[in-house]
């Protein structure tokens, strides 16, 4: 680190003693201070760091879920431009969550708004969104509620294009994510479960372990029939799991399948397979032949975000507890699918 001010000026060699005005002295090293940091900026090819910082946002609604609201907007935003709802798994918190999977470089390069959702101990001792209690997953209710009220105010504060809203979790955060799926469909054109469950897979705390793990298994039609009908567009479902997941069941990644495919009356059969930085990869497709339904299996990977950090193409993350390097970042993959 650069030590511009050192508190023993003789004891630097980068500071002789000067017998002229000590405000030119001063003024010479600002000068060249800033000169050189120029010079080192272009040579990086790369621009100075925005100012826009993540910031608390109060008085976005009633807040029936009792929740708090960040966002990260970058600075000089254009009108139009896209929305991310990002939510935190257990134990986490807001920020941490926002800057370790990568959504907030990526708002700052992409340019988007970042809306970061997040929980009390009040409401949960472990910090996780309550994706299993009937009165926070309902529409007009609890935490889906506070998540959608905090959705319409980034719209209208910047100006958003509200056909281009997705929504993405992990864990608690992602079974919140299929929760606001279920619930608000014509607020979100897409979402992004990461080792999340299924809406409705559980309605109380001790069912909510078994349908963690081992997981339940349902039929496709048992498991749409616990989504609220609804006669729009559903929203494009992206689904992400770990294959050595101990916390929640790799299971968890078929039933959701099996759920948004049924939501959306098609096959359970992948119209397209793959792999993506080696892992496999499976694409659901409609009758127009959009995908509106895709898994990833990141195997050997435990309980966690896929992340992959790095400044090339493709990258994002910093790796940490439940932030994951296994050089793919989902939310770098999320924001090519979604076109933001």
């Amino acid at each position: 680190m650069w030590r511009l001010a050192p508190s023993n000026r003789r004891e630097n060699r980068f500071y002789p003693r000067y017998t002229h005005d000590h405000k030119e002295v001063i003024g010479l090293r600002r000068f060249l201070f800033l000169l050189l940091t120029c010079v080192a900026v272009l040579a990086a090819g790369v621009a100075p760091a925005s100012a826009a910082t993540i910031g608390q946002v109060t008085g976005f609604g009633s807040n029936p879920g009792a929740l708090q609201m960040f966002e990260y907007k970058p600075d000089g935003l254009a009108a139009g431009r896209p929305v991310v709802v990002a939510l935190h798994g257990c134990t986490q918190n807001a920020t941490g969550y926002g800057q370790g999977s990568g959504w907030v470089e990526l708002a700052q390069r992409a340019g988007f708004t970042l809306v970061l959702p997040q929980q009390q101990q009040a409401n949960n001792i472990s910090g996780c969104f309550n994706w299993f209690q009937a009165g926070d997953i309902t529409r007009g209710q609890g935490e889906v509620e506070s998540i959608a009220q905090m959705t319409r105010w980034a719209i209208a504060d910047s100006g958003a294009d509200p056909a281009r809203v997705y929504v993405t979790g992990l864990s608690a955060g992602g079974g919140m994510t299929a929760a606001m799926l279920a619930t608000y469909p014509d607020l979100f054109a897409g979402g992004g479960v990461v080792a999340g469950l299924p809406y409705g897979c559980a309605t109380s705390v001790a069912d909510a372990y078994s349908c963690m793990y081992p997981g339940k298994d349902l039929t496709p039609a048992q498991w749409a029939a616990k989504v609220p009908s609804y006669s729009g567009p559903w929203p494009t479902v992206s689904i992400w799991q770990g294959s050595a997941d101990y916390t929640v069941a790799p299971a968890n990644e078929r039933e959701l399948m099996e759920q948004w495919t049924a939501v959306h009356g098609i096959s359970t059969t992948p119209s397209a397979t793959d792999t993506v930085a080696g892992y496999p990869h499976a694409q659901y497709r409609d009758a127009s032949g959009r995908t509106v339904v895709e898994t990833y299996t990141i195997t050997g990977m435990g309980h966690g975000q896929p992340i992959d950090p790095g400044t090339g193409p493709g990258q994002c993350g910093q790796a940490g507890a439940y932030l994951l390097d296994v050089n793919l970042c989902a939310a770098a993959q999320m924001t090519s699918a979604w076109a933001l």
